[in-house]
């Protein structure tokens, strides 16, 4: 197999930036390749996405054990050249100080792929070798195999550098890339702006992958890619037997306003013999004919208007939900699902009205990282009891007198860090701001299927 994971030393180091660059490059010389992202992350996908042609997918060993993740890898690289993951904040950050929790470095090990560590050396000389040095020694089980340095712009100070991380620590110095406000990305408060909304993209990512080809060296990070294959105990299709849905139908909600899913979850769906069939929000008068509607996370706020002058499909949403129709709803799918939304402008928009209620956004993140749902009822995706994980990452709150579905739970050292009530469920329709990977808990799947079989 063919595999690299490409790190940074920490966040806003340039790691998306040289990834993308090298998942272009990689493609323009026609190899299929492979995305990944390692956790929870849904813009950055949808890049890597647009790149290579082929669904980005997101590794998050939170969410996912060991072997579901392998699975993952394993089917979705089989016909690929080459497989690139990029890892998430730095090489060892993940969930608390835990080396092997969440982390790009664990995923490295479980998928025994080699680490390109990204470096900012802006002003830097020696002391390079120092940071990098300390990455290797940490957990000498990583196998950093090179390194890019990058905001670096002149030759002579990247020979500097390669000199002295090589001698000092005797890992190989791939390239170099220098500063360039053509490449950047533009962001809104939830990170950079997903791919559907760019334009020009395809000429932004030629130019970048010239870039690329210009100052590392693509061939090396080829040869190092080559490395052993691993087996997984996972076996997905024992549930699919047990589940025939072949003459089922699921909606899906994806245009620009709704777009966050991950890949896996759609896909289970279509493996379990669904027929999906895609709707706009914005555009489309009606939802199609369906047995279950599945609408993911998104940015339904800046698209409020439109959201809230396509009525009619406003009105097909709640004649489903009346009519008993399974909806699942994510984070933005539930502002859709409330009465009213209020955009950052302090606009106030009607939206779907299942749920009474109105989002509303903040200047700030009211709820980051994973947690758990402990379901306080029967919902379409629980029975009373049963937990699910996930990630929370918004700025909206939903201001609502409806009773919540969820007891949530932030959890730190098997502790209990904090603690809420979210999720509304009514009638066959929840709502919550938890996204959730179907994978961690199939008998959500299962109680969904049940719930549409009634």
């Amino acid at each position: 197999m063919k595999k690299i994971v490409i790190a940074g030393t920490n966040s806003g180091v340039g790691k998306t930036t040289i990834s993308l660059g090298i998942m272009q490059a990689l493609t323009k010389r026609n190899l299929k390749v492979q995305p990944y992202k390692v956790g929870p992350d849904y813009i950055d996908p949808s890049y890597h996405t647009f790149i290579t042609n082929r669904y980005s997918r997101n590794l998050d060993s939170y969410m996912l054990d060991d072997e579901k993740i392998k699975y993952i890898v394993k089917n979705s690289s089989k016909d690929a050249d080459i497989s690139i993951v990029e890892g998430v904040m730095g090489l060892y950050d993940g969930y608390g100080i835990n080396l092997d929790d969440c982390t790009s470095s664990y995923t490295s090990k479980l998928l025994k792929a080699p680490v390109i560590l990204v470096i900012d050396a802006k002003a830097m000389a020696a002391s390079a070798a120092a940071m990098v040095l300390g990455y290797k020694i940490l957990d000498e089980n990583v196998n950093i195999a090179g390194v890019i340095t990058n905001n670096v712009r002149s030759e002579s100070h990247y020979n500097t550098l390669k000199e002295a991380i090589e001698t000092y620590t005797g890992i190989e110095v791939l390239g170099y890339f220098p500063p360039n406000k053509e490449f950047s990305l533009e962001s809104r408060h939830l990170g950079l702006i997903p791919s559907v909304e760019m334009e020009s993209l395809k000429v932004k990512f030629d130019n970048l992958a010239d870039e690329i080809e210009k100052y590392i060296n693509v061939d090396r990070i080829i040869e190092i890619s080559e490395t052993e294959e691993f087996d997984t105990d996972f076996n997905l299709q024992e549930f699919i037997d047990k589940h025939d849905c072949k003459d089922k139908t699921i909606a899906i909600a994806y245009d620009k306003s709704f777009n966050f899913y991950y890949r896996e979850n759609i896909e289970l769906f279509e493996k379990l013999g669904m027929k999906i069939e895609y709707f706009s929000p914005i555009k489309d008068n009606e939802i199609p004919p369906c047995d279950y509607i599945y609408i993911g996370g998104g940015f339904p706020e800046i698209f409020a208007k439109e959201l809230h002058d396509n009525e009619s499909i406003r009105k097909s949403i709640l004649q489903a939900h009346e009519n008993n129709i399974p909806i699942y709803a994510e984070c933005g799918g539930l502002m859709y699902l409330g009465e009213k939304l209020e955009n950052q402008d302090n606009e106030l928009f009607d939206m779907v009205g299942i749920f009474k209620g109105c989002s509303k956004m903040t200047s700030s993140l009211k709820r980051f990282g994973y947690s758990l749902g402990e379901a306080k009822e029967d919902t379409i995706l629980a029975k009373k009891g049963e937990i699910i994980k996930g990630h929370e990452f918004h700025h909206s709150i939903f201001e609502s007198d409806e009773i919540c579905a969820y007891h949530m739970k932030k959890m730190k050292n098997e502790k209990v860090i904090d603690e809420w009530e979210g999720g509304y469920s009514k009638k066959n329709t929840l709502a919550t701001y938890l996204h959730t990977h179907f994978y961690n808990n199939l008998d959500c799947i299962a109680n969904l299927i049940e719930r549409g079989s009634k």
